[in-house]
């Protein structure tokens, strides 16, 4: 089980000059490089949150000038992310610092910077349920729960003609199915996302050729990681699912589900995956009105 969630790490959100002793200087914040992101993500999978081996590419895509460090003698201290989405919405996570760093009062200032970046746009989270309330103290509603299963899956891959590896053909089709699921278009970060590699596979379900549901699994520091898993049905939904775990020669496989979602918990469970892990989904700003009951998987716990 990973031992924190995405925004568990600095504590607390309010009353941070508390714990800013005066001795010492606060860091310099800027944008992340490319590389740099790559050293964030190896600080996630020290937390235990489990990241994809290459998930890199994918969340530089979806906003380059969406990661912020703050630096100290040319040392990277802390971390966070604000992934901006169009005009309208923005996600953050990446929220942790260097262990040698901690208790500085950086998490406050980072915190702060990031949600200013957002420029009127309404933010989501995924943050330790623990967290709720300092999170509702920045101006957060709760909305849903997101519970992380995982389980070692013994499928046979599901006959027929309907499921077929994304490929560039289907890209426009399919970053407009996606839209349905997301409150707005996420085109740069699919086109990384769904990219077939080594460590990655990406499925579309079509229905008299028209997009029916699609899901990504992705090799990941411990296991695989199923995400997203969208679907017009809870059939084409398990067809996906089974399609995507087929060949995982026995590691276990992590889907991390909305919980309102009663179909979805059901699949987990008929495939012998148990919860794992909770986080709660959290908005700033005009919650989307998203059709939870055809979202099987969520992305990421990092990007939404």
């Amino acid at each position: 089980m990973e031992r924190k969630s995405i925004l568990s790490v600095f504590l607390p959100l309010e009353g941070g000059s508390s714990e800013r002793s005066q001795d010492f200087r606060m860091p310099h914040i800027r944008l992340a490089t490319r590389a740099e992101l790559d050293t964030i993500i190896d600080w996630a999978a020290r937390e235990g949150w489990n990241p994809g081996i290459d998930d890199g590419n994918a969340f530089w895509a979806a906003d380059p000038e969406g990661y912020w460090v703050a630096v100290e003698e040319e040392r990277l201290a802390a971390a966070i992310s604000l992934v901006r989405y169009g005009s309208g919405y923005a996600f953050l996570g990446f929220f942790i610092a260097d262990e040698e760093y901690r208790g500085r009062g950086i998490g406050l200032d980072l915190w702060k910077w990031a949600v200013a970046r957002a420029e009127g746009r309404t933010i989501g989270l995924d943050g330790v349920v623990g967290q709720q309330e300092n999170y509702r103290k920045s101006g957060f509603g709760w909305s849903h729960a997101n519970i992380r299963y995982g389980g070692v899956v013994n499928v046979t891959e599901p006959p027929g003609t309907e499921l077929v590896d994304v490929a560039p053909v289907h890209a426009a089709s399919l970053i407009d199915y996606d839209m349905r699921f997301n409150p707005t278009r996420r085109e740069a970060f699919l086109r990384e996302w769904t990219k077939q590699l080594q460590t990655r596979r990406s499925v579309v379900l079509l229905r008299d050729g028209a997009i029916a549901g699609y899901g990504t699994i992705r090799k990941c520091r411990e296991g695989y990681k199923i995400g997203p898993l969208l679907a017009d049905s809870e059939t084409g939904a398990d067809l996906l699912f089974r399609k995507l775990a087929t060949g995982t020669g026995g590691e276990r496989i992590y889907l991390d589900v909305p919980e309102p979602n009663a179909s979805a918990r059901a699949l987990c469970t008929r495939y012998n995956m148990k919860p794992v892990f909770e986080t709660a989904r959290m908005y700033r700003g005009p919650a989307p009105d998203l059709p939870l009951a055809r979202i099987y998987g969520i992305t990421t716990f990092e990007l939404g």
